[in-house]
Protein backbone atom coordinates (compact mmCIF):
# COMPACT_ATOMS: atom_id res chain seq x y z
CA UNK A 1 0.00 0.00 0.00
CA UNK A 2 1.36 3.46 -0.92
CA UNK A 3 0.21 6.68 0.74
CA UNK A 4 0.34 10.27 0.46
CA UNK A 5 -0.25 12.79 2.83
CA UNK A 6 -2.52 16.09 1.22
CA UNK A 7 -2.34 19.31 2.67
CA UNK A 8 -6.13 20.05 3.39
CA UNK A 9 -6.72 23.72 4.98
CA UNK A 10 -5.26 23.01 8.58
CA UNK A 11 -5.20 18.97 7.81
CA UNK A 12 -3.06 16.53 6.56
CA UNK A 13 -5.31 13.56 4.77
CA UNK A 14 -3.94 10.02 4.21
CA UNK A 15 -4.76 9.10 0.39
CA UNK A 16 -4.13 5.22 0.60
CA UNK A 17 -2.92 3.66 -3.18
CA UNK A 18 -4.67 0.47 -2.55
CA UNK A 19 -3.70 -1.21 -5.79
CA UNK A 20 -2.41 0.76 -8.78
CA UNK A 21 -3.04 0.25 -12.88
CA UNK A 22 -4.80 1.61 -15.51
CA UNK A 23 -8.47 2.68 -16.01
CA UNK A 24 -11.06 3.82 -13.82
CA UNK A 25 -10.23 4.67 -10.29
CA UNK A 26 -12.45 3.84 -7.31
CA UNK A 27 -12.33 5.90 -4.33
CA UNK A 28 -13.30 4.08 -1.07
CA UNK A 29 -14.41 6.49 1.78
CA UNK A 30 -15.39 4.10 5.13
CA UNK A 31 -17.90 4.46 7.93
CA UNK A 32 -17.84 6.53 10.76
CA UNK A 33 -14.77 5.30 13.82
CA UNK A 34 -13.15 3.27 11.29
CA UNK A 35 -10.10 3.53 8.57
CA UNK A 36 -9.19 2.94 5.13
CA UNK A 37 -8.15 -0.61 4.78
CA UNK A 38 -4.74 -1.53 4.04
CA UNK A 39 -6.03 -4.24 1.02
CA UNK A 40 -8.64 -4.05 -1.38
CA UNK A 41 -11.52 -5.53 0.44
CA UNK A 42 -12.35 -9.30 -0.97
CA UNK A 43 -16.24 -7.70 -2.17
CA UNK A 44 -13.97 -4.53 -4.69
CA UNK A 45 -11.45 -6.97 -6.11
CA UNK A 46 -13.62 -7.17 -9.44
CA UNK A 47 -12.71 -3.35 -9.79
CA UNK A 48 -10.33 -3.51 -12.90
CA UNK A 49 -8.91 0.30 -12.16
CA UNK A 50 -7.11 1.28 -9.61
CA UNK A 51 -8.32 1.84 -6.15
CA UNK A 52 -7.77 4.30 -3.65
CA UNK A 53 -8.76 4.88 0.10
CA UNK A 54 -8.85 8.21 2.46
CA UNK A 55 -9.10 8.16 6.04
CA UNK A 56 -11.16 11.00 6.89
CA UNK A 57 -9.89 14.07 9.16
CA UNK A 58 -9.41 12.32 12.53
CA UNK A 59 -9.84 8.90 11.65
CA UNK A 60 -6.99 6.60 10.77
CA UNK A 61 -3.86 7.86 9.50
CA UNK A 62 -4.50 11.81 8.92
CA UNK A 63 -4.76 14.11 11.59
CA UNK A 64 -6.28 15.13 14.22
CA UNK A 65 -8.09 18.71 14.65
CA UNK A 66 -8.23 20.65 18.02
CA UNK A 67 -11.30 20.79 19.81
CA UNK A 68 -13.58 18.89 17.19
CA UNK A 69 -15.91 20.85 14.91
CA UNK A 70 -17.19 18.27 12.39
CA UNK A 71 -19.63 18.03 10.21
CA UNK A 72 -20.15 16.18 6.41
CA UNK A 73 -19.95 19.13 4.68
CA UNK A 74 -15.98 19.30 6.46
CA UNK A 75 -15.60 15.47 5.46
CA UNK A 76 -17.10 16.14 1.89
CA UNK A 77 -14.44 18.56 1.54
CA UNK A 78 -11.63 16.38 2.56
CA UNK A 79 -13.21 13.84 -0.27
CA UNK A 80 -13.15 16.61 -2.60
CA UNK A 81 -8.89 17.27 -1.87
CA UNK A 82 -8.69 13.21 -2.83
CA UNK A 83 -10.74 13.95 -6.09
CA UNK A 84 -7.88 16.86 -7.17
CA UNK A 85 -5.38 14.98 -6.63
CA UNK A 86 -7.11 11.24 -8.02
CA UNK A 87 -8.65 13.77 -11.02
CA UNK A 88 -12.23 12.16 -12.22
CA UNK A 89 -13.58 9.37 -10.40
CA UNK A 90 -16.25 6.43 -9.25
CA UNK A 91 -17.03 6.50 -5.33
CA UNK A 92 -17.40 3.61 -3.20
CA UNK A 93 -19.12 4.68 0.50
CA UNK A 94 -19.77 3.17 3.35
CA UNK A 95 -22.06 3.76 6.50
CA UNK A 96 -20.93 7.45 6.69
CA UNK A 97 -18.71 7.57 3.76
CA UNK A 98 -22.07 6.94 1.56
CA UNK A 99 -23.23 10.10 2.46
CA UNK A 100 -20.34 12.40 2.28
CA UNK A 101 -20.19 10.51 -1.62
CA UNK A 102 -23.70 11.97 -1.90
CA UNK A 103 -22.38 15.72 -0.94
CA UNK A 104 -19.79 15.34 -3.27
CA UNK A 105 -21.14 14.11 -6.40
CA UNK A 106 -23.70 16.90 -5.88
CA UNK A 107 -21.10 19.56 -5.67
CA UNK A 108 -19.17 17.92 -8.13
CA UNK A 109 -21.28 15.97 -10.66
CA UNK A 110 -19.52 16.15 -13.88
CA UNK A 111 -16.21 14.50 -12.03
CA UNK A 112 -17.69 11.80 -10.31
CA UNK A 113 -18.46 8.79 -12.44
CA UNK A 114 -21.04 7.11 -10.11
CA UNK A 115 -21.69 6.31 -6.64
CA UNK A 116 -22.15 2.85 -4.49
CA UNK A 117 -23.62 3.28 -0.87
CA UNK A 118 -23.40 0.51 1.68
CA UNK A 119 -24.13 -0.45 5.41
CA UNK A 120 -21.69 0.51 8.05
CA UNK A 121 -21.07 3.00 10.95
CA UNK A 122 -23.06 6.42 10.82
CA UNK A 123 -25.06 5.63 7.96
CA UNK A 124 -28.18 7.22 9.74
CA UNK A 125 -26.26 10.40 11.55
CA UNK A 126 -28.69 11.64 13.77
CA UNK A 127 -31.98 11.71 11.66
CA UNK A 128 -33.90 13.71 9.30
CA UNK A 129 -35.10 16.15 11.89
CA UNK A 130 -33.79 18.08 14.39
CA UNK A 131 -33.80 17.56 17.94
CA UNK A 132 -33.76 18.93 21.66
CA UNK A 133 -30.60 20.38 21.83
CA UNK A 134 -27.77 18.32 23.59
CA UNK A 135 -24.62 19.43 25.36
CA UNK A 136 -21.97 17.04 23.62
CA UNK A 137 -19.06 16.18 26.03
CA UNK A 138 -15.78 13.91 25.52
CA UNK A 139 -13.63 13.27 28.84
CA UNK A 140 -10.16 15.03 28.42
CA UNK A 141 -8.27 12.00 28.86
CA UNK A 142 -9.50 10.55 25.97
CA UNK A 143 -8.29 13.08 24.03
CA UNK A 144 -4.72 12.16 23.45
CA UNK A 145 -4.75 12.92 19.47
CA UNK A 146 -5.02 8.79 18.74
CA UNK A 147 -7.62 8.57 16.11
CA UNK A 148 -10.73 7.18 15.30
CA UNK A 149 -11.52 11.28 17.20
CA UNK A 150 -13.57 11.10 19.59
CA UNK A 151 -15.35 14.10 19.11
CA UNK A 152 -15.54 12.98 15.59
CA UNK A 153 -17.31 10.13 16.96
CA UNK A 154 -20.09 12.15 19.04
CA UNK A 155 -20.72 15.18 16.52
CA UNK A 156 -20.97 13.06 13.45
CA UNK A 157 -23.34 10.33 14.92
CA UNK A 158 -25.64 13.26 15.92
CA UNK A 159 -25.56 15.40 12.48
CA UNK A 160 -28.86 16.14 11.32
CA UNK A 161 -29.35 14.73 7.45
CA UNK A 162 -32.52 16.87 6.04
CA UNK A 163 -33.93 14.49 3.38
CA UNK A 164 -34.65 17.45 1.14
CA UNK A 165 -30.91 18.28 1.44
CA UNK A 166 -29.96 14.80 0.00
CA UNK A 167 -32.46 15.17 -2.45
CA UNK A 168 -30.83 18.82 -3.82
CA UNK A 169 -27.64 17.10 -4.10
CA UNK A 170 -29.30 14.42 -6.41
CA UNK A 171 -31.10 16.66 -8.33
CA UNK A 172 -27.59 18.22 -9.07
CA UNK A 173 -26.48 14.99 -9.75
CA UNK A 174 -29.28 14.31 -12.55
CA UNK A 175 -29.42 17.51 -14.24
CA UNK A 176 -25.84 17.88 -14.89
CA UNK A 177 -24.04 14.43 -14.49
CA UNK A 178 -25.81 12.86 -17.67
CA UNK A 179 -25.76 9.48 -16.31
CA UNK A 180 -28.97 6.28 -16.75
CA UNK A 181 -28.08 5.37 -13.63
CA UNK A 182 -25.75 7.80 -11.30
CA UNK A 183 -26.06 5.60 -7.88
CA UNK A 184 -26.23 2.07 -6.44
CA UNK A 185 -28.31 1.60 -3.30
CA UNK A 186 -26.40 -1.50 -1.80
CA UNK A 187 -27.48 -0.80 2.00
CA UNK A 188 -29.81 -2.51 4.03
CA UNK A 189 -30.62 0.41 5.99
CA UNK A 190 -32.72 3.51 4.86
CA UNK A 191 -32.51 6.05 6.96
CA UNK A 192 -34.71 9.29 5.77
CA UNK A 193 -32.04 10.85 3.94
CA UNK A 194 -31.73 7.51 1.35
CA UNK A 195 -35.42 7.01 1.39
CA UNK A 196 -35.51 10.23 -0.18
CA UNK A 197 -33.04 9.50 -3.65
CA UNK A 198 -34.38 6.11 -3.91
CA UNK A 199 -37.07 6.93 -6.01
CA UNK A 200 -35.03 8.72 -8.66
CA UNK A 201 -34.78 7.09 -12.08
CA UNK A 202 -30.59 7.39 -11.49
CA UNK A 203 -31.16 5.59 -8.67
CA UNK A 204 -30.92 1.50 -8.20
CA UNK A 205 -30.81 -0.98 -5.39
CA UNK A 206 -28.29 -3.70 -6.28
CA UNK A 207 -25.58 -5.19 -4.66
CA UNK A 208 -21.95 -4.27 -4.72
CA UNK A 209 -20.89 -6.26 -7.04
CA UNK A 210 -23.52 -5.21 -9.26
CA UNK A 211 -22.81 -1.35 -8.67
CA UNK A 212 -19.18 -2.23 -9.13
CA UNK A 213 -19.61 -3.21 -12.97
CA UNK A 214 -22.42 -0.49 -13.61
CA UNK A 215 -19.92 1.80 -13.12
CA UNK A 216 -16.48 0.14 -14.41
CA UNK A 217 -17.01 0.84 -18.02
CA UNK A 218 -16.06 4.18 -19.62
Amino acid sequence: MKTVFLDHVRSKLALHELRGGEGRPLLVLHGLGEQSPSTVPMNLQQWAGPIFALDFTGHGASSVPLGGGYTCEALMSDADAALAEIGPLTLMGFGLGGYVGLLLFGSRPKEINGLIVSDGPGLDGGGGKPTSPQLLHVQPSDLDGSTPDPWALRELASDVRPPKYAADHLRQVNALAGFDTAIVVASLGRPEWLSAIIQSPVVIEADIATGLSTFSSP
